[in-house]
């Protein structure tokens, strides 16, 4: 085994040194280019007639900071191929996601957002050139939004093998028949493209009967029956929609990589997807420690500063505690995927999705505390990035699947290594015996 893919090699953390002036450029972009924009962009939001887009203004303050970010050179990070991002390994990318996390636009700015980035990865990956044409050239440039569409209504989609939307291949063109929910980023008027998990071999093995196919948005056909809410809130314009198709027809080429890849290219798009994730709430976590600290200093109940009161000082030391041992898991997972590879980093990947959205929920909810009933309204950030958190823990697989996997793995390495030992033991035995009766 060489150095590079040794299991000690999976403790070196550091941020490679071409990264660390792009993570530097990045905060001084949130500092000088994002936070001043936030409060008019969200106040915009509020008064915006037409709730299901952007006020005039808001599309100007957002395309005014991604210019601002083209020019510094700080665009589609996200990517490894250097021809097509900034060809960062998981590893730098990761310390840049958490630093995004504290900003809800940051991300976007840098044109780093979710589902963009993964349906962008997937195509780099596994598009045809005319796909690419089509649909990555305008994603990488910004210029409009994507989503992707699994989760099903009427199934348990935690086990994609359940997934019964239709695919059947006529005349050259695939028809498409059945319902989606939770569509993140499906009512965003710049949403042009979805790629859609449909079953297309139902007689094939099970691994084999899902495809992904590319349906754009305005194809006769694909109907938004409305948002789907979260914790009430409909998510406008962004929105989590919920979508019917009936009898919508592509033509046979927007079939992603070949028919029954489905699984495969999920593989090529969830493992980076969830350490973004998992990196951007981390940022999320640091920013409620901060405003929990900030909160506590600047009120006094009972004589005393709330930060002094019961047990406000463990919980913010708690919470710090938690967020850097979260954060080199994370690391950690990003560099097994640098260095082992996606598939062979599942392991680590699930520990994170297991892990940090569940005690990111707890370090928001402190902080709700702290803040008292202004924690919970509309005066703070902190109870959408609550809900955002919570709503994490069914994203990319609900937590019980990933401490399934992990225990599973866990099972089988205890299994492996006994019977190794088993023979082993029943070898040397073996070999005593015969020098004995020789």
């Amino acid at each position: 085994m060489s150095d590079s893919n040794s299991p000690l090699s999976l403790n070196n953390l550091e941020m490679s040194d071409k990264a660390k002036p792009l993570l530097n450029a990045v905060i001084k972009h949130i500092r000088e280019n994002v936070d001043p924009i936030s409060e008019e962009f969200h106040r915009l939001a509020e008064s915006n007639e037409n709730r299901w887009s952007y006020h005039p203004r808001q599309t100007e303050l957002m395309e005014g900071a991604k210019q601002k970010a083209r020019e510094s050179g700080l665009w589609n990070f996200f990517l490894p191929n250097a021809e097509t991002g900034e060809g960062l390994s998981n590893l730098d990318y990761a310390y840049i996601a958490a630093e995004l996390g504290k900003n809800p636009l940051a991300s976007e700015t840098l044109n780093c957002s979710a589902p963009d980035t993964g349906n962008m990865e997937v195509l780099e990956r596994v598009g045809t050139q005319q796909q690419k044409d089509t649909w990555l050239k305008p994603l990488l440039a910004g210029e409009i939004r994507s989503a992707f569409a699994m989760t099903e209504p009427d199934v348990a989609s935690s086990d994609a093998k359940n997934i019964s939307t239709s695919a059947v291949l006529e005349n050259g063109e695939w028809v498409i028949n059945g319902e989606k929910y939770y569509i993140s980023g499906a009512g965003d008027p710049r949403c042009k493209i979805m790629i859609v998990m449909v079953k297309t071999s139902p007689d094939a093995e099970a691994f084999r009967q899902q495809s992904q196919i590319l349906v754009p948005m305005d194809t006769p056909g694909v109907e938004i029956l409305g948002p789907m809410h979260v914790f009430g809130h409909d998510d406008a314009p962004h929105g989590h929609m919920h979508i019917k198709f009936t009898n919508v027809r592509v033509p046979e080429e927007n079939m992603l990589w070949g028919e029954g890849r489905g699984f495969e290219i999920s593989q090529v798009r969830l493992g980076p997807g969830r350490i973004h994730h998992c990196m951007r709430s981390i940022g999320q976590a640091e920013k409620a420690l901060d405003l929990m600290i900030e909160r506590g200093l600047s009120r006094v109940a009972f004589g005393k500063k709330i930060v002094d009161l019961g047990k406000n000082m463990e919980t913010i030391s708690r919470a710090k505690i938690e967020i850097e041992s979260m954060r080199l898991l994370v690391l950690k997972a990003a560099k097994a995927m640098d260095v082992l590879g996606n598939k062979e980093a599942r392991i680590w990947v699930s520990m994170i999705k297991a892990k940090v959205p569940e005690q990111v929920c707890d370090i928001i909810d402190q902080a709700m505390q702290v803040h008292g009933a202004t924690g919970i309204s509309q005066w703070s950030p902190l109870s959408g990035m609550y809900a955002q958190q919570r709503t994490l823990r069914y994203a990319d697989g609900p937590d019980e699947v990933h401490h399934h996997v992990i225990a599973r793995h866990e099972v089988k390495t205890y299994k492996d290594s006994n019977s190794r030992q088993t023979a082993a033991k029943a070898h040397t035995e073996a070999r005593g015996s015969a020098g004995f009766m020789g």
